[in-house]
């Protein structure tokens, strides 16, 4: 569509009857809410007017139609404008009951949009920059599923609102170079430049040039009055046609159409109250009650979810022609191959035969091989840190502008920009992405991983260097505290793998689970086979099992993980041979797994024996294992520089360590 069908499409009257209709509804829920933010809504309602108006194909019938533009609301907190805009071209979800329920428990109107709990929400957002970051993600997979499978089945486009707090953001400087680099052509931010932040004007905190930042990533970058549609419809249709990604940043005036409010940051995060929205409606000519729209207007509005659903049916019909549509609809489901998990039962059945001793970081490269080779769902990537996390197999051709064909995404040093891209590739469909860096550094990514889990996406995340194990490099590349940060967030499983079966049952694990995200937490150092014997079963899939069980009863317990359990083993035998006790040790390579089984089973592991925990990590979390009268070795502050075998034993993480304390424990429990 160019400038003048777009213009010639919809009256312009008309169009700002729509916008009012999406103000008043922001106003009117906001207000029956006492709680919420007006301001964003009715300073980019005409943006979003002409956006829907005019461009945006989405089926509110079909709300997951593959070939769909993308809608991010970036600036999560104005979710009213989303589900004003949802309630007015006719989600099902979002009837007006829903809108007068805007922030109350059990509704489908939250106060930041969710994912998959509402339709038509295509990421959750609310903490800023997510969306922006996210939505580079989804942009990125439509180049990749296009390289793929061709523009007769994907052609669609990423659009994204966001405001002042989403571009301050850290992470949107990491979004905006990748994006750029890349150039995702299809990729279109519309920026609420209102200059309003919550403390006042935004000159309170930046003279940023944002135009000038963005052209410099590679963009696009167009100017416009944010409430004049025609300037508006020129921008969309020019990025459009662009062959970067596009910003278009859109003056507009925060509460647009409050009397005495409009362009104060007392619109942002409160109710207008009753006197204003009254005047607003004499001032605007809008003389309807609260949650009121005329038929003629909610008819103007249901004419995008027509258009749109015209679009899907015509998708549909090249669909069906099409002779890669079965194999299009077999990756866009994600479901993996039977060989994957064939082929890494006999990966593990090769390795316990040769009783392998390699960094489990070299083992899940190992099994990455396997998987790879496999499936085509997998898509790596690291944090230029490929060499360390070796999360690059021999499949996997990296990604470039105009090759999008790889499977490989050099993130750059973007560890939290790489989670959250990870979540846009996941929530697009067609892709399982994993991404490395070392298990350190996810405090950089928190914020993603957290997305990742609470939006139920089986992002798998490659921790390396997990321990004081990587040696010289210091206390400020050792982790110590993250493990128990990690295994704190709900919905993500922490595998912490011994060696390298339990890698590949991990690996195993974590690709099974497609609403869970996973992290693996590798070695640096060389660590040897522990499994004493052959099972089919995936042991790891219970989170802890009894690894070397000694004849007759226990007289303690071993608990470890990782790197720490071939300690644990040493313990053991230490104990039998020098002090004659017996000592069951028990790898738990997956807490969360473990918690899940029944009490009969985690009994059992357990036993009733002293217990002590070995983790080169902080001891938060350990307790709930080994009880009242357990012990814990592992780190009680941070490490230090130097080789990795004299760090254990400068921190006491030692076989003779542990077997002293059991020699303790099982004395006292005698007496």
């Amino acid at each position: 569509m160019n400038v003048s069908q777009a213009i010639a499409a919809s009256d312009a009257a008309s169009e700002r009857d729509m916008a009012n209709a999406v103000r008043f509804l922001a106003m009117d829920a906001v207000q029956a809410a006492n709680s919420g933010h007006p301001g964003m809504p009715m300073g980019m309602a005409d943006v979003a007017t002409v956006l829907f108006n005019r461009f945006i194909h989405i089926d509110p019938s079909m709300p997951d139609w593959p070939d769909r533009d993308r809608f991010v609301l970036s600036a999560g907190h104005g979710s009213m404008l989303i589900y004003a805009l949802h309630h007015l071209v006719g989600y099902s979800d979002m009837t007006i009951d829903q809108l007068r329920n805007f922030r109350q428990l059990g509704s489908k109107t939250p106060g930041h949009p969710e994912y998959s709990h509402t339709l038509g929400v295509e990421t959750t957002t609310g903490p800023l920059g997510q969306g922006i970051t996210t939505a580079v993600g989804m942009a990125l997979a439509e180049e990749m599923m296009a390289a793929r499978f061709g523009r007769k089945l994907v052609d669609h486009y990423t659009y994204v609102m966001a405001g002042d707090g989403c571009l301050q953001e850290g992470i949107s400087h990491e979004a905006i170079d990748l994006a750029g680099h890349l150039k995702l052509r299809k990729l279109i931010v519309l920026w609420d430049d209102n200059e309003i932040s919550i403390d006042g004007a935004t000159s309170l905190s930046t003279s940023m040039n944002q135009p000038m930042r963005f052209k410099a990533a590679g963009w696009d970058v167009q100017s416009i009055d944010g409430h004049d549609q025609d300037a508006i419809v020129a921008a969309i249709a020019k990025a459009r046609n662009s062959s970067k990604p596009s910003l278009i940043a859109c003056r507009t005036i925060i509460g647009k159409g409050a009397p005495t409010m409009q362009g104060s940051h007392k619109t942002h995060g409160a109710p207008l109250g009753k006197d204003e929205i009254a005047r607003a409606r004499i001032e605007l000519a809008w003389p309807y009650e609260a949650f009121v729209i005329p038929a003629e207007i909610k008819s103007a509005w249901e004419a995008v979810a027509a258009r749109g659903a015209a679009a899907r049916a015509e998708w549909q019909e090249r669909h069906a022609a099409a002779r890669n549509g079965t194999a299009f609809d077999r990756t866009l489901s994600g479901e993996l191959p039977d060989a994957v998990f064939r082929k890494l039962a006999a990966f593990r059945k090769e390795h316990l035969e040769k009783a392998t001793k390699v960094a489990t970081r070299q083992a899940s490269q190992m099994a990455l091989e396997v998987i790879n080779e496999a499936t085509t769902l997998t898509i790596g990537g690291s944090a230029d840190l490929t060499g360390s996390n070796l999360t690059q197999t021999s499949q996997t051709e990296s990604i470039a502008p105009k090759r999008f064909k790889g499977r490989y995404v050099h993130y750059g040093i973007r560890e939290h920009a790489m989670a959250a891209v990870m979540n846009g590739l996941s929530l697009h469909g067609g892709f399982i992405p994993y991404g490395g860096t070392f298990l350190v550094f996810s405090d950089y990514a928190r914020g993603g991983i957290r997305l990742s889990a609470l939006m139920e996406q089986g992002v798998v995340y490659v921790l390396t260097h997990d321990s004081i194990g990587l040696g010289e490099d210091g206390p400020t590349h050792q982790p110590v505290e993250h493990l128990a940060m990690l295994r704190a967030t709900p919905n993500l499983n922490v595998y912490r793998p011994a060696d390298i079966i339990e890698t590949a049952e991990c690996w195993e694990l974590a690709l099974r689970d497609r609403s869970t995200p996973s992290v693996l937490a590798l070695s640096r150092q060389g660590l040897p086979m522990l499994r004493e014997t052959g099972s089919a079963e995936n042991l790891s899939a219970r989170g802890a099992y009894v690894l070397h069980a000694p004849d007759g009863g226990r007289d303690v317990t071993l608990l470890a993980t990782g790197s720490e359990v071939e300690i644990a083993r040493e313990a053991a035998r230490i104990l039998m041979d020098q002090h004659g006790l017996s000592a069951a040790v028990v790898s738990m390579p997956c807490w969360e797994k473990f918690e899940a089984q029944d009490q009969a089973y985690r009994k059992d592991v357990l036993g009733t024996a002293p217990r002590i925990a070995i983790e080169a990590a902080a001891r938060m979390g350990w307790d709930r294992w080994i009880g009242e009268t357990g012990a814990f070795v592992g780190m009680e502050g941070f490490g230090a520089s130097a080789p990795a075998p004299e760090l254990y034993e400068h921190f006491t993480i030692t076989a003779d360590h542990v077997a002293g304390l059991a020699v303790t424990l099982a004395g006292r429990a005698g007496s």
